[in-house]
């Protein structure tokens, strides 16, 4: 595949020279004109070039106004970058809506070092691989302009420099140990890259293979390839690319037309004072003496809560954070996406709260908001909301398959129930800010959270991430069973 830029591309000091001014002037337009528009640009440099890379990164930054452009070099990951899922440190850099994301090789760079290097098998590199092509469809879908740059340098010529420089330390091309063992694996290197660009090449995030060898055709290539593709997203009005039409299908009903999942709680289910006592009490104390071994072993756990209001979801959190020392957890509540938050992705602001290794975190509400009142109030559209299903499932994957426990709570009352708590709260003078007239207003759309949960728990759910439907009409009963839960979960994760 990279042979096929082998062609010997030079550019003279005269045509570059009168061409990059130009070029540069209408970069800066462009980005200019970015600003006010609802996308970002993202854009990842990589290649066997690996001074070339480091170049181009820097004359981008150079061409470009740097205010306006987030760069993230992919260097070692650190110990903290470690304890969470790869693509956290990369999620956390995304730049918003109106700006420039530059990464120089990203998370294409270690998925190809690791496998190298032996900590990553075929079948490890294969789902790495998916979870690539996913983040970038997922990214794309939301609006993001993604180019990708594979700067290629033959292997003659790579050893060549490296030779010539290492007879000449004042050659402006400096020999580095990264530089001679891609050129001792050269091999090795090509192959494993060409079978990443292949599977993560695509019409919404398309591979650029561009020949290194001269810096001036590099140069040239990249900003004009940039300039094109940045011109034709600006003139069209900024429209989001047609997004994908979701593979899952949704679960047919099991059971009589018209029942959901919520159907099969049994709500009735209570415990007597002295059964809540004696459970509670022991579930307590086994969930603190697992979580410090959880601690101790750097396993961490997320918990999600859902639920219709006043289900019960911060008693339930309580009885959980009561018995843990403050060090082992975060509570993340979730409200109304912030400014910030609204310039990114809905996944953004979620991907930056995973905890570190042996802490456990805690959303009183979550990601599923997108599925639930977002859907069914109208904050997004069905084409958004419909695509979030796959876009959460590969979300989960990845933290499960870093060695996360993932719990999800879905807390159900009936309408009654909820009621007598609205009415009881507004009589309780330090729980009535807790009801609004929003909660109210919610109720008249009971039957569509309804359908939106029941596709939600069809959708959603697998194997190491299923929903747990908790009957919460005896906040008692759903309280023991949710630490039940978590503390069964953490005795699997511990082994």
């Amino acid at each position: 595949m990279f042979e096929t830029v082998e062609v010997g591309n030079k550019v003279s000091k005269e045509d570059y020279d009168a061409q990059a001014p130009a070029l540069r002037e209408a970069l800066l337009d462009a980005q200019h004109e970015l600003r006010q528009a609802p996308f970002s640009l993202l854009l990842v440099v990589i290649g066997d070039d690996r001074q070339g890379c480091e170049e181009t990164v820097d004359l981008l930054n150079e061409w470009l106004d740097a205010r306006y452009v987030t760069t993230d070099a992919a260097d070692r990951p650190s110990d903290e970058e470690r304890e969470r899922p790869p693509l956290w440190r990369y999620f956390r850099s995304l730049a918003p809506r109106g700006r420039t994301t530059l990464f120089l090789g990203a998370w294409v760079l270690h998925a190809i070092g690791d496998h190298l290097r032996g900590r990553v098998g075929k079948k490890r590199l294969r789902r790495q691989l998916e979870h690539m092509q996913r983040t970038e469809r997922m990214l794309a879908d939301d609006g993001t302009l993604i180019l990708k740059f594979w700067l290629h340098m033959p292997k003659k010529e790579l050893k060549r420099r490296i030779k010539s420089a290492g007879k000449d330390q004042s050659h402006s091309w400096h020999v580095t140990d990264a530089d001679v063992d891609i050129a001792q694996h050269y091999d090795e290197v090509t192959a494993v890259a060409e079978q990443l660009v292949r599977a993560t090449d695509a019409a919404h995030a398309p591979w650029h293979l561009v020949e290194s060898t001269d810096r001036r055709h590099r140069d040239l290539a990249i900003g004009n390839t940039i300039l094109q593709a940045l011109r034709e997203r600006l003139d069209a009005a900024a429209v989001p690319p047609t997004p994908s039409t979701p593979a899952t299908a949704v679960a047919p009903r099991t059971a009589a037309a018209g029942r959901s999942a919520l159907d099969a709680v049994d709500l009735a289910s209570t415990l007597t004072p002295d059964e809540y006592d004696a459970r509670l009490a022991a579930a307590q104390s086994r969930l603190y003496r697992l979580q410090q071994r959880a601690r101790e072993r750097q396993r961490s756990t997320v918990l999600v809560f859902e639920g219709w209001d006043a289900a019960g979801k911060g008693g339930a959190i309580r009885r959980i954070t009561g018995v843990l020392p403050a060090r082992d957890y975060s509570v993340v509540s979730i409200a109304a996406p912030t400014e910030e938050e609204r310039a990114h992705h809905y996944l953004w602001r979620f991907w930056r709260h995973m905890p570190r290794a042996g802490r456990m975190l805690i959303f009183d509400r979550s990601w599923y908001g997108r599925v639930l009142v977002e859907r069914v109030e109208g904050f997004a559209q069905p084409a958004e909301w419909a695509r979030a299903y796959d876009e959460i499932v590969d979300f989960e994957s990845q933290l499960v398959e870093h060695g996360v426990l993932l719990l999800k709570f879905w807390l159900h009352i009936d309408q009654q129930e909820q009621l007598r708590r609205f009415q009881a709260r507004e009589q309780t003078g330090y729980k009535r800010y807790k009801i609004t007239d929003e909660d109210y207003r919610n109720r008249d759309k009971w039957l569509a959270y309804v359908q939106a949960v029941d596709e939600m728990v069809a959708r959603t759910s697998f194997e190491q991430a299923r929903w747990h439907l908790v009957p919460s009409n005896d906040k008692a009963f759903a309280r023991v069973q949710i630490l039940e839960t978590v503390g069964a979960g953490l005795k699997e994760l511990l082994g």
